[in-house]
């Protein structure tokens, strides 16, 4: 491991209410990890969330404990879903890894020795796109470098966590598609976990007039700004930003190749192609 970071992979999990789920979703990443102690899971916990501090405590934690694995679990004051970024910047900012990957807790790693994978691109600034049962062309669990945090300051200023990075990377042209699967058990993708945190999450999204909206003209912006500035540091570093530069510039469809990732066109639903014409 590069003297620099104290683990290869940061691990950000926000989690409410679940306990079996939570259990299955965290084991998942131990028993297909080549090397347990390269990485670190961060837990973030309301502090109302009697049910899934009491889960932890009592399951989990002595779990974790038995298998040797390094972990940090923090408490919040309730931020809610809306915020759920926030949870994922303030973790990451709590473990100097080369990598964070953004996890859920309804999430199920299916392939062994996922970390070996992400590890080959350990020399390249990218964000790296594991495969799901969601068939879209979106990180939906982003895995991205160290250096977009110092960059940009954050993962994500939107709750939107996947859609912002994903976003960002595809404007740059960064996005690699890995081998490694990811089943997410999201209930309306396998009929799993329809429980209160499910039904009660409220998205961002569908409504570009509302100011909190994914496409409100304010967070396309601030999307934007990051991607100037992730651009600048990656050609300081070499990287072609043609793709970029003549997008930008409306000269050609920056989105191209996130949509050839999109068989069944569901970037449709996002508005593109009212948004940016």
């Amino acid at each position: 491991m590069d003297s620099n970071f104290e683990y290869d992979i940061g691990v950000l999990l926000p989690t409410r209410g679940r306990t079996d789920a939570l259990r299955k979703s965290v084991q998942s990443l131990y028993d297909n990890a080549a090397d347990l102690k390269s990485m670190k899971l961060l837990l973030a916990f309301d502090r109302d969330d009697s049910v899934g501090l009491e889960y932890f405590a009592t399951e989990l934690k002595p779990w974790l404990d038995s298998i040797g694995a390094e972990y940090l679990a923090l408490e919040f004051v309730p931020l809610g879903y809306i915020r759920l970024n926030e949870y994922v910047n303030f973790l990451a900012k709590q473990v100097n890894a080369r990598w964070y990957l953004v996890w859920n807790d309804d999430a199920i790693m299916t392939t062994s020795y996922w970390d070996n994978v992400i590890r080959q691109y350990n020399n390249q600034f990218a964000l790296l796109r594991a495969e799901t049962n969601h068939e879209h062309p979106y990180a939906i669990f982003p895995i991205l470098p160290k250096k977009w945090l110092e960059i940009t300051g954050e993962i994500s200023a939107h709750q939107l966590n996947d859609a912002w990075t994903s976003q960002i990377g595809w404007m740059l042209d960064i996005v690699i598609t890995i081998p490694v699967m990811i089943e997410h058990e999201r209930f309306d993708l396998t009929g799993k976990n329809n429980d209160e945190v499910y039904k009660n999450r409220p998205m961002l999204e569908g409504n570009p007039n509302s100011p909190r909206d994914f496409n409100h003209n304010h967070w396309r912006n601030r999307r934007m700004q990051d991607a100037i500035k992730i651009g600048d540091y990656l050609e300081s570093l070499g990287y072609d930003l043609t793709h970029f530069k003549l997008g930008i510039e409306n000269k050609i469809n920056i989105w191209s190749n996130m949509t050839k990732l999109d068989p069944k066109g569901l970037m449709k639903q996002w508005r593109y192609d009212e948004l940016d014409n």
